[in-house]
């Protein structure tokens, strides 16, 4: 008896360890266009490459700007590569009071309505208008780790972290496409309520 309970603890383990998802944990940033790297930061400038990120091709730069509310503002916040489209900036909800705007929780690239704020680097400003949001926590995961886990892009999970402070993360979107790498993302806040550090596993709640 005592063997078989043994035996389920561990396949048990095994198994959550399989489905594991590692976190990252994301503070303040902002994705900039080349148009406003060059507002910024000078005509024909090129984001430096600090320290990649688990995202393949992904960075932080060297490169940091200042956000400007209607109450404050935030230096040294750092600029994440490389160049996109369009100008996002992602903050939590403790940097919207401090600022003294409104941003909405939504998924990357979602802007319609969203907040707004002024980027100051050394050589000039950037005004973002409904570019700022609050990112709606998700998974970044492969083809293959979204037929693995038997989940598509688009849909909405439940994530549960171990620990002291417990907690099941809900309304996680997955997000499916073959450059990703596997890996749950929230913010400050959210990791601090669950007491999570980046690199932990946590795991999809079946």
């Amino acid at each position: 008896m005592i063997d078989a309970l043994l035996q389920e603890k561990i396949s048990a383990r095994l198994s959550e360890t399989a489905q594991g998802i590692p976190v990252g944990i994301s503070n303040r940033h902002v994705h900039l266009s080349q148009q406003d790297v060059e507002a910024l930061f000078g005509k024909g400038y090129a984001l430096t490459p600090f320290k990649p990120l688990r995202q393949p091709g992904q960075f932080a730069a060297e490169e940091c700007v200042t956000i400007v509310g209607p109450k404050g503002s935030l230096t040294n916040v750092r600029v994440l590569g490389p160049t996109r489209p369009v100008s996002q900036l992602e903050v939590s909800r403790a940097d919207c009071f401090a600022l003294g705007i409104k941003a909405p929780v939504r998924e990357s690239g979602q802007l319609d309505g969203a907040g707004s704020a002024l980027l100051v680097g050394p050589k000039g400003h950037v005004e973002l208008h409904s570019q700022v949001i609050c990112a709606w926590r998700h998974i970044h995961m492969s083809p293959a780790d979204a037929r693995r886990l038997n989940v598509s892009n688009g849909q909405k999970v439940s994530v549960r972290s171990n620990g002291e402070r417990q907690l099941t993360f809900d309304e996680v979107v997955v997000r499916v496409r073959d450059d990703f790498a596997l890996e749950f993302h929230i913010d400050t806040e959210e990791a601090n309520a669950a007491g999570l550090k980046n690199g932990v596993q946590v795991a999809l709640v079946r």
